[in-house]
């Protein structure tokens, strides 16, 4: 029976379970790159999209950044919600996620719809240059599993390379600080918290919304953030 594709369903049961696979075996190899066992589920990658979807100027096409793209769960979403003319960058270092990614561009149906306009970078994000600018940053880097020395660059990184007045829109998984707390050992427990610092001093300056996804293993917080338009850079 075929499977409907849509930004809610952007993937058949048996691609979603060849994703998961593939998640889990990197995961449990290099858990600090992915910061979870199980990939974004559709809820939260539908909700990542909200400023692919909420555009100034509707006619106008964006130039997304998609960073962490992992097994591609919120590239498909992203996919769904692009428009005539968009395009966008998937970014992951990891070699077997980049791989996959770009097998994605002729296999998945909704991400080889636009595959002329998608571009895999198997890179660090803060690797990739300033010679570009985006729209939209959406990223999915586990900044709780950083320090905060990781998660101020990349954040600078990202204000850097966004327009003035684009968003970016990344998550974080409810009450882990308050699990750590109680398991983890004390130096990853302050790791953390001092990342969270961090995360902090963005949202309050930058953020336009914030939204609880609990449709997720784990549930997940999203922080919307917008570069004013007079603004530089970041810090």
């Amino acid at each position: 029976m075929a499977v409907t594709q849509s930004p809610d369903n952007p993937a058949g049961p048996d691609s979603r379970l060849r994703d998961a696979r593939l998640f889990l075996t990197q995961a449990l190899q290099t858990f600090r790159a992915t910061g979870s066992v199980v990939p974004s589920s559709p809820a939260l990658a539908h909700a990542l999209n909200r400023y692919v979807d909420e555009r100034p100027d509707p006619a106008a096409p964006l130039s997304i950044l998609e960073s962490g793209s992992g097994t591609g769960p919120v590239s498909r979403a992203i996919a769904a919600h692009m428009r005539p003319g968009d395009t966008l960058d998937l970014v992951d270092p990891n070699p077997r996620f980049a791989e996959h990614l770009r097998g994605l561009l002729t296999t998945d149906p909704g991400l080889s719809a636009v595959a002329d306009r998608v571009t895999v970078h198997e890179s660090l994000v803060t690797d990739l240059g300033v010679d570009r600018r985006f729209d939209v940053i959406i990223s999915g880097l586990p900044f709780a599993n950083f320090t905060a020395e990781e998660v101020q660059e990349i954040l600078d990184y990202y204000f850097t390379v966004l327009r003035p007045g684009g968003h970016l829109s990344f998550f974080g998984y409810l009450y882990t600080k308050q699990v750590k707390a109680i398991i983890a050992p004390r130096a990853d427990y302050l790791r953390q918290v001092r990342s969270g610092w961090v995360v902090d001093d963005w949202v309050k300056r930058y953020g336009v919304g914030r939204e609880r996804v609990f449709a997720n293993v784990p549930p997940a917080w999203i922080f919307h953030l917008r570069k004013p338009l007079e603004d530089g850079g970041g810090s």
